[in-house]
């Protein structure tokens, strides 16, 4: 392959003055880093590349041949040189003689440790045979979507051999083979038989492509998959897409994806708590809203990294978009998926065998929804992202194969080029040229041992994983301490507050906790109805509704004069009651919609049972919003739990003790102090005076009341509703009474 070569699609970002630095292994992890940075190449998670690189053993310092090769579970673009697994070569090769066939491949996967090279513990792919017995130093084996289209085409080997003629390559296909230990032996002969090919086109799966150094073998793939790029889309170009339009999106589509999403997360979380992305990209829409979107999202993927993820089809709800019967649409909804959990559980009673595992969640991943678009489903919101771009790669691989149809005969029914020996043409279903994995084949992948062995590795989940928990007031103090502690314990963290700019720091450490896509901050004014809504919007098109409410935002209004004006008083009744009671309401809706269990916590205090001179207005108002919580409690029942705490004075991080209040409280009960003293001296002056009258006599921290906001939020109090816990440190003026 020449150093130069022209691209239409993709780009060459080899630096070759970066790369003059790089040792062998390391150019194995730059190659992989740049191709599996762009989608177009291959899946996030998806595909393999390696490189079989000389090495002194440490055993005897002998020269050795030792295969680099992505380990189980990487991806590509983010991987590390820690990320590889290292075997040593021969070993790998002399399995060949142990192998019994295709009846008995998955011991092999079980020899693989035995040939590490050097103390590695990255644990290799069931793909690292395929690189092995590849007779080329770098190997690469993505999953190109327009690679796909054309390995998923009924008559994708005769396309395959056109499309060789007009760009020179010598590509060689073969028939679908589940991957591992057989389909190593069926590239090892491919290769054997066609001295000088360039590529294999595995059919319904991917492509591998090779060079004798890295960067030829990042141009050689970057240039195979750049010309199927230019050959599938001058097909897609001049074809009518999926049978041409049958909906038109409708005007309200994001409003409505927005109103649906609560009401679809609760229905598909009926088994485990998932997060929604909702997508309403051009290719989704052109997709759900065409004439074969139904055969061919019933039809299922083709590519194994698809419906890994996807599951083994999409739900595509059957209605008309220009319909305006919303309660009928969710009537539709319920029945459709009825039908999915129903038709899901016939698919695994007619492949599980007696040894297979138990039968998975059988609500979909993704649902399509004409003249909307699409909301995806997984255990994060990255999960459900990486879910929905996967699906829009389903998207593709149809639109090319489809395409691919024009002008060329599919093949006959009993010669489709993706049979094979390891399932035959009546096993494979096909609707206008392309092709899907035959539900036999999905089923052993799906539930595959060494797949289930897999998802056994994993870590255990924490106690808020797949929970979305909302921090009203989280920007500073209580708030921002319980969000931090909530993305600790595995939440997905939306911090909400009037002062947006602290909201944004405070989920910005939340990120750093619990990753970049799970947490966020949306901006509220608690006071108004209308910015609640906006707010609560803002979570529900985020994640796609939310578990936990929390509440910590308040008011204590500073006396003028000794007194509380007119306008104080309204106005800590109104932030301090009122607004809990509109924002409790609105979530209401969403909760119901949901119909998931759910739990709110809102924010009391010991100043509610222990009435003070000159904290009148704020002493009411607590009293008013302990009654709260049991009134909503009664109301919200049974799937919502409505709890509070009380706390005691918590001054640290409390937006409710500026400096002058600090100072003011000191002056009251004659505690001397440094008056050019920083704010946080101040505070921790007063706090150790108001501990004093405790029987702990310890300083309520905002991390203790979080601490109780979270037990109360979730699991370990699921039989508690209607009840305040006191975090005063033992005030017994505050004891019930």
């Amino acid at each position: 392959m020449s150093a130069s070569i022209s691209l239409r699609f993709l780009d060459d970002r080899w630096d070759e003055s970066l790369a003059a630095t790089l040792d062998e292994p390391q150019l194995l992890r730059y190659r992989s880093n740049l191709l599996g940075s762009d989608l177009r190449i291959t899946n996030f998670g998806g595909g393999n590349t390696s490189a079989k690189i000389t090495e002194s053993d440490p055993l005897d310092g002998t020269p050795r041949q030792v295969l680099w090769v992505k380990g189980s579970g990487g991806d590509l673009g983010s991987i590390k040189i820690t990320g590889f697994a290292t075997l040593y070569l021969e070993k790998l090769l002399a399995l060949a003689s142990r192998y019994r066939g295709v009846e008995h491949e998955d011991e092999m996967v079980g020899m693989y440790p035995l040939c590490t090279f050097g103390p590695n513990p990255v644990a290799a792919s069931i793909d690292t045979p395929l690189h092995a017995f590849l007779p080329f130093a770098h190997v690469d084996h993505l999953h190109p979507d327009w690679g796909i289209a054309l390995a998923a085409a009924a008559n994708g080997r005769a396309r395959m051999e056109e499309f060789n003629r007009r760009f020179g390559h010598r590509l060689v296909w073969l028939p679908w083979q589940r991957p591992g230990f057989e389909l190593a032996m069926m590239l090892q002969g491919a290769v054997k038989e066609n001295p000088g090919c360039d590529g294999v086109v595995l059919g319904g799966h991917g492509l591998f492509t090779w060079g004798e150094t890295s960067r030829q073998c990042y141009l050689n793939t970057l240039a195979i998959f750049d010309q199927l790029g230019q050959f599938v889309l001058d097909h897609v170009e001049r074809s009518p897409l999926f049978g041409g339009e049958r909906y038109a999106t409708r005007e309200d589509g994001a409003e409505l994806a927005l109103e649906l999403m609560p009401f679809i997360r609760g229905r598909v979380s009926v088994g485990e708590r998932r997060i929604a992305t909702y997508s309403a990209a051009p290719e989704v829409l052109r997709f759900v809203n065409s004439n074969d979107a139904a055969p061919l999202a019933h039809l299922g993927t083709s590519c194994p990294d698809h419906f890994i993820r996807t599951k083994i089809r999409p739900l595509l709800v059957d209605w008309n978009p220009q319909s305006h019967d919303l309660a009928g649409l969710r009537s539709r909804i319920d029945e459709a998926l009825e039908t999915y959990r129903a038709e899901y559980g016939r698919y695994y009673q007619s492949f599980a065998q007696p040894d297979s595992p138990a039968m998975r969640d059988p609500n979909p991943t993704v649902v399509l929804m004409p003249g909307v678009g699409m909301f995806s489903f997984g255990k994060s919101k990255t999960e459900s992202r990486i879910t929905g771009e996967f699906y829009i790669n389903a998207i593709h691989v149809m639109e090319g194969a489809t395409a691919l149809g024009d002008g060329v005969s599919a093949a006959a029914a009993e010669d489709l080029p993706q049979a094979g020996a390891a399932a035959p043409a009546s096993a494979f279903h096909v609707h206008s040229n392309y092709v899907a994995l035959p539900e036999s084949e999905a089923f052993r992948i799906e539930y595959w041992k060494l797949e289930e062995a897999k998802i056994r590795r994993r870590p255990p989940e924490k106690e808020f994983s797949r929970r979305i928990v909302m921090v009203v007031g989280g920007a500073s103090g209580i708030g921002r301490e319980a969000a931090l502690l909530a993305a600790l314990r595995g939440a997905h963290v939306v911090v909400a507050d009037r002062n947006l700019a602290d909201a944004d720091k405070v989920a910005a450490e939340a990120q750093a906790i619990a990753g970049p896509e799970a947490a966020a901050s949306v901006g509220i004014d608690i006071r108004l109805r209308e910015s609640i809504r906006q707010a609560l919007n803002g979570v529900v098109a985020r994640y796609g509704g939310f578990d936990v409410l929390v509440n910590t935002a308040a008011l204590f209004p500073t006396p003028l004069e000794g007194r509380v004006t007119d306008a104080q008083w309204g106005l800590t009744l109104e932030l301090n009651i009122t607004s809990n009671y509109l924002l409790v309401d609105e979530a209401r809706r969403i909760f119901e919609a949901q119909d998931l269990d759910a739990s709110v916590v809102l924010t009391s205090s010991a100043n509610a049972v222990v009435p003070k001179r000159g904290s009148e207005a704020y002493d009411v108002s607590k009293a008013a919003l302990s009654h709260l919580v049991r009134e909503m409690a009664v109301q919200l029942a049974p799937r919502v739990r409505v709890n509070g705490i009380s706390p005691a004075t918590v001054i640290k991080g409390s937006t409710m003790f500026p400096r002058e209040r600090v100072i003011a409280s000191l002056e009251k009960y004659g505690i001397t102090f440094n008056r050019a003293a920083g704010e946080d001296e101040l505070r921790v002056r007063l706090a150790e005076f108001y501990a004093q009258r405790t029987l702990t006599r310890q300083p309520i921290d905002p991390s203790d009341c979080a601490q109780a906001i979270l037990f109360l939020a979730g699991e370990q109090a699921r039989r508690t509703t209607g009840h305040l816990i006191p975090i005063d440190g033992g005030l017994t003026e505050a004891f019930l009474r």
